[in-house]
Order: C-alpha cells, then structure tokens, then sequence
C-alpha cells in the first residue's frame, strides 16, 4: 500500500515537473578541483535520485547482518516461549519427565531461563532424581546470580517437601543473611522449626512471625508453640511475658486464643487482676470462646465481681454453655454449691462436654453424692472415648439460693 502510494505521488510529480521542463530542459554546470560537469536540470534530477536509491540500497546491506540476526533471535525466543508453555502444562498433567524435557530445551534463547531452572528441579524432583534436582538448582546459581533469593526459596520448598530439614535449614540461613525481611523464607523458616521441633528456633523468629506468608491459623499456632516454650523455662517472669507478648504483630496480639494464654500466665505469675480486667475488654470487643472460657479460671481477690460479670454476660447470652460454665466455676471458688450445680446442668443439658462433666463429678462428689458423681465422671468418659453409655438424664436445671 505504501509503495503503491509513493509510485503514484512520484508520476504525479514527474508529470507536474515534466510540464515545466519539456520545453526548455535548462542548464546546470558544476565545477570541482578542475573537473566541469554539464547536464541539463531533468538528467541532474535523475542522478540525484540514483544516488538516493544506491545509498539506500549501501545501508540495508551493511545492516542486513544485524536484521537477520535480530530475526532469528526473535524466532528463536518464539520457540523457546512454546515449549516453556509446552512443559508447564506438562507439568500440571503430571508428565514430569517430558515436562522437563521441553523445560530444558527452551531454556536457550529464552526470556525466562529462571523459570526453567526452577520447574526443572521440581520436576527433577517428582521423579525422585535429587542429583539432577540440585544440578538445575546449581546451574541457576552460576548463570543468574541476581535471582539469588528466588532460587533459595525454591530450593528450601524443595527441601522441605523431600524432608531435608536441615538442608532446608542451611538454604533459609543463608537467605536470611541476604534478606532478612523475606517474608516467604521467614514463613518456610518457622514451618522447618515446627517440622524440626524446634521451639526455641520459633521463639526467637516470633518477633518476624507477624510479617510471615503463611496460613493465619497457622502462625496463630507457631505463635502458641513459641509462647508455651518461653513459659516452660524456670525463671519465666512477668517481665518476660510482657517482652514476648510485644514482641508479637498486631495481628497476633488480637488473636483470641493467644489472649488467653497470656491471661493464664499472668494468673499463673499472680497478676489475676490484669488477666480479668484485660479479658473482660476483649469480650466487650468481640465475644470470644477462648476468652469466655478463661475468665472462669483467673482467680482475683474481687471474686464475687466476676461472677456478677459473668451473671450479666448471661442475660445477653442464656444459651452460651462456656459462659455457663465459667458461672459455674466462679461460684465454686466462692463456695455456691448450688448456684454452681444448677450452671452445670444447665450448661451440659446444652453442650455436653468431658471438662464439664468432670468439673460436675467434683462438684456431686464435695456435695456427698457420690453414686451421681461416678456417673458424670463416666458419661464424661464416654465422650472421650465415643462411647454411648446408658445413663440416667441429668435433672433439670435449678436455681438454688445459697
């Protein structure tokens, strides 16, 4: 199309130039180091255009080389980028050696090498060929050095899936010490540490934890496993406690089941008062179980306070059984025998549960009777052991004054 467009603008011209010319074809004379060259103004013209093509035609020769080479390149970055998608989706059908295969081939000329090393050595390792899989691992090493951490990561993953712990462990120090913010290898640290048992390792992590791509209920467990390790030390301190628990993201510190664990320790350290007063705030925030569970076991010297909490709690929430048992335990520590019987048959009647029954067996048995407190402690049994006992119904709830 262009070069339809430029013929016709040239006819066009030499047509307009010719009516002009025809009659009188002019004169032109140039002088040059003694040299004199005469023509006339059309014969100028045409040596003019002549020169024009034969420079044009000089410079796609000398470029022809570097236009061939650019095509060939191109067309081999095309062919590389095929069987890369080739093997990936080999991958994804389960065909490891073939995925491999296509994977390696398109490794030359191709945007993304990278990305073949890596496939490479997971499907080196599908096919359980650990040598071939550091091969890739090491090749990648040597030709691209700058993808540092992202072969590190990959090669813990690996690591980790084969059960190579402390390989795994060895590759995610060395990341560390280049990115010790990476959140994919802080996350691949803590499960090795988890998989390895090593507590200590997630205490010492657990202030990096929050920043960790991993699951949420899964650093909320970390997160407990590296807590109950720092509580089982013999000098463990309030002080410590404080430490720990400011070391931990946002995130964390509002998780539930965390919050009561710190209220058991602070209650175990003999700061009950804060335990209570710190739960009572999380429940006004956001009604917890966890949290409901743990405000029956902190022991203060405003007992009667709690229970007074508690009680009001129930208006709001007759049917909770965990707050009816927290009732419970509350007026046991302050001796309402009755009040406490009532909350646990009312709370079983609509949850049973093993830790109430035996709560309940303690209770009938302080009370002197006994034959009512070995069936509770056995139909708590059962539940534990999924088993269907025939036991006589529980009577039903009742409100005693004591």
């Amino acid at each position: 199309m262009r070069i339809g467009f430029w013929a016709v603008g040239a006819l066009v011209f030499g047509a307009f130039i010719a009516h002009f010319v025809l009659e009188d074809k002019g004169y032109v004379l140039i002088t040059l180091r003694g040299y004199v060259v005469e023509m006339s103004v059309p014969g100028l013209v045409v040596l003019l255009v002549a020169v024009y093509f034969l420079v044009r035609f000089a410079v796609g020769v000398w470029h022809a080389p570097a236009q061939l080479g650019t095509k060939l390149a191109q067309r081999r970055s095309r062919a590389s980028g095929t069987r890369l998608t080739r093997g990936l989706m080999e991958l994804t059908e389960g065909n490891w050696a073939r995925g491999e295969r296509l994977l390696t081939r398109s490794i030359s000329g191709g945007d993304a090498p990278l990305v073949n090393y890596l496939m490479a050595a997971r499907a080196a390792q599908k096919q359980g060929a650990v040598d071939r899989r550091n091969d890739w691992l090491k090749l990648a090493f040597e030709e691209l050095p700058d993808a540092e951490a992202a072969i590190l990561v990959t090669q813990a993953e690996l690591q980790i899936d084969n059960q190579e712990h402390e390989a795994a462990l060895a590759s995610l120090r060395r990341l560390n010490e280049k990115q010790p913010n990476n959140s994919i290898g802080i996350g691949l640290l803590a499960r090795v540490y988890q998989l390895m048992d090593d507590r200590a390792g997630l205490l010492e992590l657990l202030p990096k934890l929050g920043t960790a791509q991993l699951d949420p209920k899964l650093k909320e467990s970390l997160a407990a496993s590296a807590l109950e390790a720092a509580a089982e030390t013999a000098d463990f301190s309030l002080e410590q406690l404080n430490a720990h628990w400011s070391a931990l993201a946002t995130p964390l510190q509002q998780s539930p089941r965390l919050q009561a664990w710190r209220a058991r320790q602070l209650n175990i350290l003999g700061d009950g008062a804060r335990a209570e007063s710190e739960v009572r705030k999380a429940l006004k925030r956001s009604w917890q179980p966890d949290l409901v569970e743990v405000y029956g076991e902190i022991e203060t010297a405003q007992q009667s306070k709690q229970l007074k909490q508690a009680e009001a709690w129930l208006k709001d929430h007759a049917d909770d059984s965990g707050l009816l048992l927290t009732a419970a335990r509350l007026c046991i520590a302050r001796e309402l025998w009755g009040k406490a019987r009532s909350y646990l048959e009312t709370s079983l009647a609509i949850k049973p549960d093993p830790g109430a029954y035996a709560i309940y067996g303690k209770l009938l048995s302080q009370m002197g009777e006994t034959e009512a407190a070995a069936n509770a402690y056995r139909r708590g049994l059962s539940l534990v052991s999924h088993t269907e006992l025939d036991m006589p119904a529980l009577n039903p709830p009742r409100f005693e004054a004591d």
